[in-house]
């Protein structure tokens, strides 16, 4: 018959739990507050993170200026030039192939529709050139109705683009001003701080500083590993812009998700205008092959790798950030996880307590007890206090 349940045991248990419930929804309750307030200086935060951004992709080579006697301001000022120096030729490589081969594109898409309209026309549509005329009219006429909230949308569409350019040059500007007093901040930050605090914070940043710098490595040679294979597959189906939509892939590659959707997508038209139907379906199955292993293989393994995650935390914070924010969210979901892994390894090893040691002597196996009980059960050791 089981022994019936402990009223103490049993009130005991319900207080813990109480105690631990109450403790959860106060931090729970905090963490809603401070995400809260980072929402609210969001116009301020995201420039910041932008640039954090930037600045672990670019702090190498300055540190390498600053190594070889280079005074902070000029090394900042060098590198930051020369990052503009590779926007623009990556801007270059992609507009001018373009441009040049703008008119073949162009005769393409026209070629294209009247294939398509030749298509339509036969089985099994059988859409006549009156039924095509009508459905343009009624096209036309919905686009007149709507007239208003198309204006609404191009209002919006120039307000984000002029953020944008906000943001982009506030980033580049504080991207300057980290690589020239990036180094001064620890030491700041630890005359600022009190007690304990100036020796834990400076270690949790600093770590949170290679930890991002982890990501973006990782992240740009997922996307070179992208640009090479699908540049690979174009140019096997002698797609035209090869060169164009490697470097947009790969530049794609640091905007989770949409970013793959837009370089694929641009590469299916090319290769449907220029190449046909066949070859158009073809480069589709070679990106979502080739998305499907770097989203499923590639990038949790190497995100896991040099992050410290798990590659199913790095898929499964990747789904949580979409969720919670879109865009920005799956960007940010991967360091996000990185960095609260960082703050939880150091608590971890701030709260953990002396490792056990093995008692000096081990109790013998056999033998009587000193008592004269001959029981052949060994001494309990005392434990020290």
């Amino acid at each position: 018959m089981p022994a019936p349940l402990s009223s103490t045991k049993t009130a005991s248990a319900l207080r813990t739990a109480a105690r631990v419930s109450a403790e959860s929804l106060l931090v729970l309750l905090m963490a809603a507050v401070a995400l809260w307030i980072l929402g609210r200086m969001w116009s301020v935060v995201w420039p910041l993170i932008v640039a954090l951004f930037l600045t672990t992709m670019t702090w190498p080579l300055a540190r390498f200026l600053r190594r070889l006697g280079w005074a902070p301001a000029l090394a900042a000022a060098v590198v930051t030039v020369l990052f503009l120096v590779a926007v623009a030729g990556i801007v270059a490589l992609i507009a001018v192939p373009v441009a040049s081969q703008s008119g073949e594109l162009a005769d393409g898409v026209v070629e294209g529709i009247q294939k398509l309209r030749e298509w339509a026309a036969g089985p099994p549509l059988n859409i006549g050139d009156d039924q095509i005329s009508k459905g343009f009219d009624a096209a036309v006429a919905r686009v007149q109705d709507s007239v208003g909230s198309m204006v609404t949308t191009v209002v919006t569409g120039v307000s984000t683009v002029f953020n944008g350019l906000v943001t982009a040059v506030l980033a580049l500007f504080l991207m300057f001003f980290f690589l020239k007093d990036g180094p001064r901040f620890l030491p700041w930050l630890t005359r600022q701080l009190p007690g304990r605090l100036a020796t834990d914070v400076p270690v949790v940043v600093e770590r949170g500083w290679d930890t991002l710098g982890a990501f973006v490595r990782s992240q740009a040679f997922v996307g070179l590993l992208d640009a090479v294979f699908i540049g690979l597959g174009l140019w096997f189906l002698d797609v035209p812009l090869v060169l164009p939509l490697a470097v947009l892939t790969f530049v794609s590659a640091f905007v989770p998700i949409v970013g793959a959707l837009f370089a694929g997508l641009v590469a299916v038209l090319i290769a449907l205008v220029s190449n046909g139907l066949t070859d158009a379906l073809l480069v589709l199955a070679i990106i979502v092959v080739v998305q499907q292993l770097e989203g499923n293989v590639f990038q949790p393994m190497i995100q896991s790798r040099g992050l410290g995650l798990h590659a199913a935390v790095v898929l499964l914070a990747v789904t949580l950030g979409g969720s919670l924010a879109g865009i920005v969210g799956s960007l940010l979901a991967v360091p996000a996880a990185a960095l609260v892994a960082v703050v939880w390894n150091y608590l971890r090893e701030q709260l953990a307590g002396p490792p056990c040691e093995p008692d000096a002597e081990e109790p013998a196996a056999e033998g009587p007890n000193t008592d004269g009980s001959g029981t052949g059960e060994p001494h309990a050791t005392a434990v020290p206090s």
